[in-house]
């Protein structure tokens, strides 16, 4: 959570902002024992997703409360609820990085205000990210922390566990959709297609993931990570969730990631995740053309088919081969920037998350991936074993085609 909370005034549910003052009486409802000495409105750069209090209790501690101000914040603190309580005392401990704590919940206006403890730190964009100061290198290591975790916990708390199989069949279902709106060029409808057809690319082990990792999810001390928010994605699945976004930093910064990425996992087996986070990448676009739709914003579908005309061109060349050589889209600035702009940030809808890719300069971004291949070859032993999916040669777009024609 960023230094120098925001003061801010957006309506909740019941239509008026809750002030700092009434956040606090809540937080002492909440957390049996607590004595509030100080608060003051706080936020995350949410757009007014939740009414946030920074408390300071007689003891010294910082605490944070957070209340939802809509059906959708709602969902998403009750996911993130389930997922801090499943990463136990034990399950921190092996996490070189501080989680957000849950410590007590009450009720308010049909929905209900949430304490944790704060966590100090300050965000960072996908731009500013260094190799050279370490920060990269530090992020890399939490995430390979992140899929380190043995998977047994997320079973227990009910949490979704999907095989390679599963992941690769729901990528082939979110190509089907997109290709469906008739919104898609046909040689990224190929292009992801061919990508899924490639049994090689899914041949992986699945790992815990926190599911929805961007640049807003760290808070960084200096250039080491401090602490990661916004676990309501956790589940064990395709790593490659988790790193698609470092495409968009610096070539050395992706570099550096990667390497400590990699350095962090030990293990050199699957060696085309860099393809599969690419696809993620392409496939954002996707999703946030059938979030546009969902929601029957014409605005967000304009800038959806803009941006994927844009990777057409920039992907051209690469369209008769699957995603295994390196390759990568090209997004402008102002594409990009418009889209942020209108994208909603901090949560994640069902199928349809928002967007994670960031423009690229397309040397720049070759350089980085080629770096990012580079250290998987290094670390790739020669007979890489397979784990987790199918190897059948079977056409996984057969269905949609037939009932297409």
């Amino acid at each position: 959570m960023a230094n120098g909370p925001v003061e801010t005034s957006q309506p909740n549910l019941d239509g008026m902002a809750r002030s700092h003052l009434t956040l606090a009486a809540l937080a002492t409802a909440a957390v049996p024992g607590v004595d509030v000495v100080a608060a003051r409105t706080y936020s995350l750069g949410e757009q007014g997703d939740f009414d946030s209090a920074l408390l300071t209790t007689r003891d010294g501690r910082e605490l944070v409360i957070r209340v939802p101000t809509s059906q959708s914040a709602e969902t998403e603190q009750s996911a993130d609820l389930i997922a801090l309580r499943a990463l136990t005392t034990g399950v921190r401990s092996r996490l070189p990085f501080d989680v957000p704590g849950y410590l007590g919940q009450a009720p308010i206006s049909g929905t209900r205000a949430v304490v944790y403890d704060f966590l100090p730190g300050d965000k960072v964009s996908v731009q500013s990210i260094g190799a050279a100061d370490g920060l990269a290198a530090s992020i890399g290591t939490s995430i390979a922390a992140i899929h380190g975790l043995t998977t047994a916990f997320v079973a227990e708390a009910g949490l979704p566990s999907r095989s390679a199989a599963e992941c690769r069949q729901s990528t082939v279902t979110l190509v089907g959709r997109a290709a469906d709106t008739g919104r898609v060029p046909a040689s990224l409808v190929r292009r992801w297609e061919q990508a899924t057809d490639d049994d090689g690319l899914w041949q992986f082990t699945p790992t815990v993931v926190n599911g929805a990792l961007s640049a807003d999810s760290f808070l960084v001390r200096g250039a080491t990570v401090a602490g990661i928010i916004g676990w309501g994605s956790l589940q064990v699945g395709d790593p490659a969730k988790d790193l698609h976004w470092l495409l968009a930093a610096h070539p050395e910064s992706t570099e550096s990631a990667m390497g400590s990425y990699l350095a962090g996992r030990g293990l050199g087996s699957d060696a085309q995740v860099s393809q599969r986070a690419m696809l993620y990448a392409e496939l954002e676009l996707a999703r946030w053309l059938l979030h546009g739709l969902d929601t029957h914003n014409e605005g967000i579908v304009d800038d959806a088919v803009q941006m994927l005309d844009g990777l057409v061109d920039t992907v051209h060349s690469d369209v008769m081969n699957p995603l295994s050589p390196p390759t990568g889209p090209v997004l402008t600035v102002d594409a990009v920037e418009a889209l942020l702009d209108s994208t909603p940030r901090g949560r994640t809808a069902p199928d349809a998350s928002h967007l994670h890719t960031d423009s690229y300069d397309r040397s720049e971004f070759e350089n980085g991936l080629a770096a990012f291949e580079s250290e998987f070859d290094s670390e790739r032993p020669d007979d890489a074993a397979s784990d987790g999916s199918s190897s059948t040669n079977t056409d996984p777009h057969a269905d949609r085609r037939s009932s297409s024609e």
